[in-house]
């Protein structure tokens, strides 16, 4: 599924504070950020036409000095749409930063399996699928053929579907992806905003999904879902409290580095690292969100 066609500027995001802060709350050893994209040099790698926005030069030696302040020890890159499903930069990075990461690529429908092994053998366990993204999307409409069809290539690899999704966009989820091949993993605790309630249909259909075991949600980008404003984002705090009632066990974090166009006053890492400290006041609970549960999706030792 390809992003609607970019327009003749696709418009510049700001880049991340480059001052992260050693937070408050001490992170669990071997914790893991589920969910950044490493983008740039620009003048090296171009990016897609078909791009949305243009990023700054966001690199890996930045990343690193970020997870290095919040005490990070782990990553998973997530290929971001700006380079399509070319992932030579999210390649590269996870070969310089070694075993302690793990990517989620993007592929065309008609890759080969040799291809796909060849993703395993660099550190891939996902695909991503963008659903926000694409031209002339309707509503509540999901291309299941082609999703159950990519679903099965990847199953025997044990890897699991990555969606980029609205959920209260689709108030049937949980019937949509019973039976599904694999796991499916939502970003963004939904991609839902707060104001839609937490008894929207989507939202409940997502936990309905959650118990039965079949999804996982990253407690991710909440500057994507707040409609309360900047820092601290009380109003995301219920959601997340939802979603680790429904299945702590399919819960993760990430901190959706380098927060791409973002609506709301750019964050500090250390800031959004110090949110856990409300959202899951349980040291022993954050020690499996951060730590167990992506040791078992992502399969870090």
């Amino acid at each position: 599924m390809n992003p609607q066609p970019a327009r003749a500027e696709a418009p510049t995001c700001a880049g991340p504070d480059p001052n992260p802060r050693q937070p408050r709350l001490r992170l669990p050893p071997h914790a893991c950020d589920t969910h950044a994209h490493i983008m740039g040099p620009k003048a090296r790698y171009a990016y897609s036409p078909a791009r949305i926005y243009t990023p700054p030069d966001c690199l890996l030696p930045d990343y690193l000095k970020m997870l290095a302040t919040l005490g990070v020890e782990r990553a998973v890159l997530v290929q971001p749409s700006v380079y399509g499903t070319d992932n030579t930069v999210m390649l590269e990075a996870m070969k310089a930063a070694g075993d302690r990461f793990r990517g989620v690529a993007v592929v065309a429908e008609d890759i080969s399996n040799s291809e796909l092994k060849k993703l395993g053998a660099a550190g891939v366990r996902g695909v991503r699928v963008n659903i926000v993204d694409v031209k002339d999307r309707k509503p509540g409409k999901l291309p299941m053929d082609m999703l159950k069809k990519l679903a099965r290539r990847v199953a025997p690899l044990g890897w699991h579907l990555e969606f980029l999704m609205h959920a209260d966009e689709f108030p049937d989820l949980d019937r949509a992806f019973a039976g599904f091949p694999v796991d499916i993993v939502l970003g963004h605790l939904g991609y839902m905003k707060t104001d839609k309630g937490l008894g929207n249909a989507g939202f409940q259909a997502l936990l309905n999904l959650m118990k039965a075991g079949h999804a996982w949600v990253k407690l991710t980008g909440p500057s994507r879902i707040t409609t309360a404003g900047g820092l601290p984002y009380t109003d995301v705090v219920p959601y997340a409290r939802a979603l680790l009632e429904a299945n702590p066990e399919r819960v993760i974090w990430g901190t959706d580095w380098p927060h791409v166009i973002i609506k709301t006053p750019m964050p500090n890492d250390g800031d959004l690292a110090d949110l856990l400290a409300d959202w899951i006041p349980d040291a022993q609970l954050r020690e499996q969100v951060l730590v167990r549960n992506p040791a078992r999706l992502y399969g870090f030792s």
